[in-house]
């Protein structure tokens, strides 16, 4: 574990960390558990904004997720503006697109408990659809919780990926388990 405790910042209850990735992009996200491992202080968290997945719209197929992007990519600027309409604010964040601004919450009935099924075709809500080219596109805000592990380096996150993320992540889920079943 590091000798300095991690410098979170954070308004309210919840503490933030801002989370970097390899390319340097950043990430605000909530703190939701801290793990110690291997003498370092793995974090648990989940974006402050709304993160978002950019499907390509099919007319006969499901939706193909785009699973990298190019900050600079012409489908990102065509988003943009689509979502200035509504009030809403593309993020090239580290790890995921994000959506910053002021989001209806899904009303309850809109979720039918009974109908499982097709749980797979329920994992997304449409958040806005549009074209780019001769193409649609939309973005989709995941319904299950979107979670990143990062590794503590001061007050700041640096997003666990590849063989690192391959080591930690069974021993952090086995930590958490523990945890729950201590509650």
């Amino acid at each position: 574990m590091s000798a300095d405790p991690p410098n979170l910042s954070g308004s309210g209850d919840v503490p933030t960390v801002v989370v970097r990735d390899g390319s340097g992009r950043q990430l605000l996200c909530f703190l939701e558990q801290l793990i110690p491992l291997d003498g370092h202080d793995y974090a648990l968290l989940t974006p402050v904004d709304t993160p978002v997945c950019l499907f390509r719209l099919n007319e006969d197929d499901e939706p193909d997720l785009i699973e990298t992007l190019e900050a600079s990519e012409p489908i990102l600027s065509v988003a943009d503006v689509v979502l200035q309409e509504h009030d809403l604010t593309l993020v090239r964040s580290a790890v995921t697109l994000t959506v910053s601004g002021e989001l209806d919450e899904p009303e309850p009935e809109e979720f039918d408990e009974d109908d499982d099924a097709d749980e797979e075709s329920e994992t997304y809500e449409l958040l806005v659809s549009f074209m780019a080219g001769e193409e649609e596109y939309g973005l989709y805000i995941p319904l299950d919780p979107f979670f990143v592990v990062a590794r503590m380096d001061g007050a700041e996150g640096v997003l666990v990926e590849g063989e690192e993320f391959e080591r930690v992540q069974p021993r952090i889920e086995a930590e958490l388990d523990d945890r729950e079943q201590d509650d």
